[in-house]
């Protein structure tokens, strides 16, 4: 079936038509999310056929907050368009049920395809897709090629009609959720989710193999991918900036075949969400701020779900915002502000290969001020180093432990840097996530300095300037900062009798920062408050916060 953008003889299921009706909503369910359970339960009865199978009754909440639930936690939260979730901490595993309408059968949304695809004929229509296909299904409605049953709700056969065509089918709820960090299937059986507040959870979806490749076939032709026996794994970036991970088929997935659905937010984590997260400290986010000033290479590093890319993409907000930043990824996870933004991805699986190692060599030739390299795992991290030998400063992640562990990688092969140019490397960030009683934390656990390597000796010369305390759960600095003293200060082109003034500067950094994650924690505004402050100097923006005032105004 095609959807056309030529509906001129259609009535327009959007537009007002000049007799004062209000528009038609494509989803005919509540779109906002309801203020308190009592509204919620009267607006969706689903929900409140739901509510009274419930023995333990939970918490109705449209705000969650790390602090105010424990161990066993109840709590239930709307996501819009009648879809809730409640979620139940405890056990040898979390419990997450998506509450969604009752779904009808199958061969009446069969039957409702077959109507609309009348009505469709040969027109396509490329724009206002979910507009269209309601206006349609009305329209069938209104013919009686379609007939409902007294027990069918119109509600609800939309919902479903326009979410198994041109939505993700039984992934919309998941995808709708923006607490989600992790969506994945091991197989045939139930979705598990990874909720950045609560951690693993199994859900209450359970799905057959039939099912799951039904959507991932259909999934991949919709966004051009080629998925079959032969061509058995890719990858998909959906419009939300999620990246969907498919491996297909029994012979190589046991269990059937799975999916991973890595969730980013629509609106980037800032350095303030990290510090009121406690991933940053204030001092911490100050010290780089005043590095990144002036353009220090460094290498984020961690194992897996530790916050890597989250905590790369918050730091981006420190690079001068007139520079030119070329970023380089295998699946395009990056959201920063900057418009001299040139976004570049590989191609792998169609076509002539386009590697990490190729567009690095290319962005070589692009005169960056910055270059972000998603994650450097092969030979491309000999380049990535070549270009800081040549002045470009290069940000980048990287799979590794300890200082010792990102040594040896970079040092041997495939990636095989020089271990004498190991001192073009400023900072290299460990960052980790670990568990706190039944919730998980991610934490900046050290920031090492690289000073240089010394031949004689075969040792890497580093000073660590913050410690973690896991005891007080708490970031230390450890007074004093290598390249502070030298690369920032011969930057500004102060001598050291202005050491202490330097160190004063960070300090009132860190209240801003601080005052930021209390009060303007998003992405935006911390940008802004950047700005300002290569403007108008760090004072004149710390006045306006001692002041309660907001700082870019």
């Amino acid at each position: 079936m095609k959807l056309t953008a030529k509906i001129s003889k259609l009535k327009s299921p959007f537009k007002n038509e000049g007799n004062g009706e209000a528009e038609e909503e494509v989803w005919l369910l509540k779109k906002a999310v309801c203020e308190n359970l009592e509204e919620a339960v009267k607006e969706h009865l689903h929900l409140a056929s739901y509510w009274e199978k419930l023995p333990d009754k939970p918490k109705y909440t449209l705000n969650l907050d790390l602090g105010e639930y424990g161990s066993e936690a109840n709590v239930i939260y709307p996501l819009g368009l009648g879809i809730y979730v409640h979620i139940q901490v405890g056990g040898e595993i979390g419990r997450y049920y998506l509450i969604e309408p009752e779904k009808p059968d199958h061969d009446l949304l069969d039957t409702i395809e077959a109507a609309v695809a009348r009505l469709v004929k040969d027109k396509e229509y490329t724009e206002q897709k979910e507009r269209v296909l309601a206006s349609l299904f009305r329209t069938a409605i209104k013919k009686k090629w379609v007939k409902l049953s007294k027990d069918e709700d119109e509600k609800n056969v939309l919902y479903y009609f326009l979410r198994e065509k041109i939505r993700h089918g039984f992934l919309d709820g998941f995808l709708a959720d923006p607490w989600l960090e992790d969506i994945s299937i091991p197989g045939e059986g139930k979705i598990f989710v990874y909720h950045k507040m609560f951690g693993h959870l199994e859900t209450n979806i359970k799905v057959s193999k039939d099912e799951i490749n039904r959507l991932l076939r259909s999934i991949s032709e919709r966004y051009g991918k080629v998925l079959s026996y032969t061509n058995p794994i890719i990858d998909i970036h959906l419009p939300d900036g999620s990246r969907f991970n498919i491996v297909f088929g029994e012979d190589i997935s046991l269990k059937g075949s799975n999916f991973t659905i890595r969730k980013f937010p629509e609106d980037p984590i800032s350095v303030a969400h990290l510090i009121k997260w406690g991933t940053f400290s204030p001092d911490l986010a100050a010290y780089l701020w005043m590095i990144f000033d002036v353009g220090a290479s460094a290498f984020i590093c961690g194992e897996t779900a530790s916050g890597k890319t989250t905590s790369l993409n918050a730091l981006t907000c420190f690079i001068t915002s007139s520079s030119k930043i070329v970023s380089i990824e295998e699946t395009p996870e990056i959201n920063i502000f900057h418009k001299n933004w040139v976004r570049e991805v590989t191609r792998l699986h169609t076509g002539t290969k386009v590697t990490m190692f190729d567009l690095l060599k290319a962005a070589l030739r692009q005169r960056p001020d910055y270059l972000i390299v998603g994650e450097i795992r092969g030979e491309e991290g000999r380049v990535a180093f070549q270009a800081i030998e040549t002045g470009h400063p290069v940000l980048s992640t990287m799979h590794a432990g300890t200082l010792g562990q990102l040594f040896q990688r970079l040092t041997s092969a495939p990636i095989n840097v020089p271990k004498t140019h190991m001192d073009g490397l400023n900072l290299s960030i460990f960052q980790a996530r670990m568990e706190r009683g039944k919730k998980f934390i991610r934490r900046v656990t050290s920031i090492n300095e690289i000073i240089g390597y010394e031949s004689e000796e075969a040792r890497l010369n580093y000073l660590p300037t913050f410690i973690y305390d896991p005891d007080m759960d708490r970031l230390r600095f450890m007074g004093s900062s290598y390249h502070l003293e030298t690369k920032v200060l011969t930057y500004r082109g102060w001598g050291k009798e202005r050491l202490v003034e330097l160190y004063k500067e960070m300090k009132a950094r860190a209240e801003i920062l601080s005052f930021l994650s209390e009060n303007f924690p998003k992405y935006s505004d911390v940008w802004k408050t950047v700005i300002e402050v290569r403007h108008k100097g760090v004072w004149e923006v710390y006045r306006k916060v001692k002041e309660m005032k907001v700082p870019w105004k």
